[in-house]
C-alpha cells in the first residue's frame, strides 16, 4: 500500500489531546501528515517526516481535520424562499413552516430526493465537510420516513430517524395518535435504516412527555437519542437529553443555569447551530456560558430549507466567533472534534495516527482565517478517507 506525505504545512490542527496542554487544538508548526490507505499513520514536524511514495507540498498553508457536521436535514424537496423573504420582512419564525417542506417531499420521487441530497453533500464537501449526519423528518408517514432513511443511508452511516419532527398534518387533531405511530409502526419500519433517533421538543412540536416517549421507544429499538432542545423557548429538552444520555442536545439557545450545569456534568454535547439564528434573526446561543461551565460544545450547520439553508461549516465558524463568544480556536475545535463527540466518534475530527485520513487544506497559513476572512472560499483541498476529492 502506497503512502502519501503532505509536507510544508504552516499550521497543523491535530486536536490531539496529548498536545492540548499548551494549545487547545494541539497545533504543530511547520508540520507534515502521512496518509496510508484511508488512515493517518504519522504526524509531526516536516523535517522528521518519513519517506513515502508520494509527496504533496502544502505550500505553507494550514491543514485541519475535515469538518464533522453532526446536524443536517438533507432529504427534502422544494425550498422556502417566500417564507424566508417574509421572515426577513418581519414575520417571526415558528415550527409550523415545516409542513410546506413535508408536502413537497411527499410529492417528490426517490430520484429527485436523492439528487437533491447529493447536490448538497457535494456542496458541503467543497467547503471541507467530510463527515455528516442527516435526518428524516419531512415525510411523516411510515413509507416516506423509511424511504428518506434508506436514501440517506446510501451516503452516510450517521442517519437519524426524526419522525418526531412535527405532528403530521393528518394528525393535527390527534397528536397522541401521531406519537403512537412514531413509536410504533413508523419506528419499526425506520429503525433498520438508522443509528439515531431525534425529536423536536418545542412549543408547536412535541412536549416533554411526548419527546420522552419517542426517545425511549427508539432506545428500546437500539437507536441512540439526540434531541432538538430549547431552540425557541425554555423547555424540558436539555434535561431530558441528559437524563437519557443523549449524544447531543441541539440548538441550546434558551438555557437555565440548571440546564447549563446538567450539560457540563454529562456526556451530552451541546450542539450549537448559528445558521438557524442567522436565518431567523433569533437570539444567539451563549457559547461562552457553556464553555466556561465546562460543557462540550459542537458547531453544525443545521442545513435545511426552512431555518438554516447553509451547508457551510466555515460560515458557522465565523458566526460563532463573531456573535456567540467563541474564540477561533474554540470554534474550529467545535466544528471538528466537537462534532465527532456529538456523534460519539473517535475516528474523525482529529489528525492523529489511526484515525480516518479526512483533511482540509486552507488557502491560508492558519485556521484563524476561517473567522478572519468570512465568506471567502478558503478550502483549497479536501481528502476524505485518504482520497483527495477537492
Amino acid at each position: 500500500m502506497s503512502a502519501t506525505v503532505i509536507t510544508n504545512i504552516a499550521t497543523l490542527v491535530t486536536n490531539d489531546p496529548s498536545l492540548r496542554d499548551s494549545d487547545p487544538l494541539g497545533l504543530v508548526r511547520d508540520a507534515a501528515v502521512v496518509i496510508e490507505g484511508d488512515r493517518v499513520v504519522w504526524t509531526g514536524g516536516s523535517s522528521k517526516a518519513p519517506a513515502t511514495d508520494n509527496r504533496v507540498d502544502a505550500g505553507g498553508r494550514a491543514v485541519l481535520p475535515g469538518f464533522v457536521d453532526s446536524h443536517s436535514h438533507l432529504v427534502f424537496a422544494g425550498d422556502r424562499t417566500e417564507e424566508f423573504n417574509a421572515r426577513m420582512s418581519g414575520r417571526p419564525y415558528s415550527a409550523g413552516g415545516i409542513r410546506t417542506t413535508v408536502a413537497a417531499t411527499r410529492a417528490a420521487g426517490d430520484a429527485d430526493l436523492e439528487a437533491n441530497l447529493t447536490r448538497y453533500l457535494t456542496e458541503a464537501l467543497r467547503q471541507g465537510t467530510t463527515t455528516f449526519e442527516t435526518k428524516s423528518g419531512y415525510g411523516l408517514t411510515v413509507e416516506d420516513e423509511a424511504r428518506a432513511l434508506r436514501l440517506a443511508a446510501r451516503h452516510t452511516d450517521e442517519v437519524t430517524y426524526l419522525g418526531g419532527h412535527i405532528v403530521a398534518p393528518e394528525f393535527a387533531d390527534d397528536p397522541a395518535g401521531y406519537v403512537s405511530l412514531v413509536t410504533g409502526d413508523m419506528l419499526n419500519a425506520c429503525a433498520p435504516h438508522a443509528r439515531w433517533i431525534d425529536v423536536f421538543c418545542e412549543k408547536g412540536a412535541f412536549d416533554g412527555d411526548q419527546a420522552r416517549a419517542v426517545l425511549t421507544a427508539g432506545k428500546a429499538k437500539g437507536l441512540h437519542p439526540r434531541i432538538h432542545a430549547n431552540q425557541l423557548s425554555y423547555g424540558p429538552g436539555v434535561q431530558l437529553a441528559v437524563e437519557l444520555d443523549a449524544a447531543s442536545a441541539d440548538h441550546c439557545t434558551h438555557l437555565t443555569d440548571a440546564d447549563v450545569d446538567a450539560l457540563a456534568n454529562s456526556s451530552t454535547v451541546a450542539t450549537l447551530l448559528p445558521g438557524a439564528e442567522f436565518s431567523t434573526r433569533a437570539a444567539w446561543p451563549d457559547a461562552r456560558r457553556l464553555l466556561d461551565a465546562g460543557a462540550t460544545v459542537a458547531l453544525s450547520t443545521d442545513c435545511n430549507p426552512g431555518s438554516s439553508f447553509t451547508s457551510s461549516v466555515p460560515f458557522c465558524v465565523a458566526l460563532a466567533v463573531r456573535d456567540m463568544g467563541m474564540t477561533p480556536d474554540e470554534a474550529v475545535w467545535a466544528a471538528t472534534a466537537g462534532g465527532a463527540a456529538a456523534l460519539r466518534r473517535t475516528d474523525v475530527g482529529r489528525l492523529v495516527p489511526g484515525v480516518y485520513a479526512d483533511l482540509v487544506l486552507l488557502d491560508a497559513p492558519s485556521h484563524v482565517h476561517l473567522a478572519y476572512r468570512p465568506g471567502v472560499p478558503l478550502v483549497t483541498g479536501v481528502w476524505r478517507r485518504g482520497v483527495r476529492e477537492v
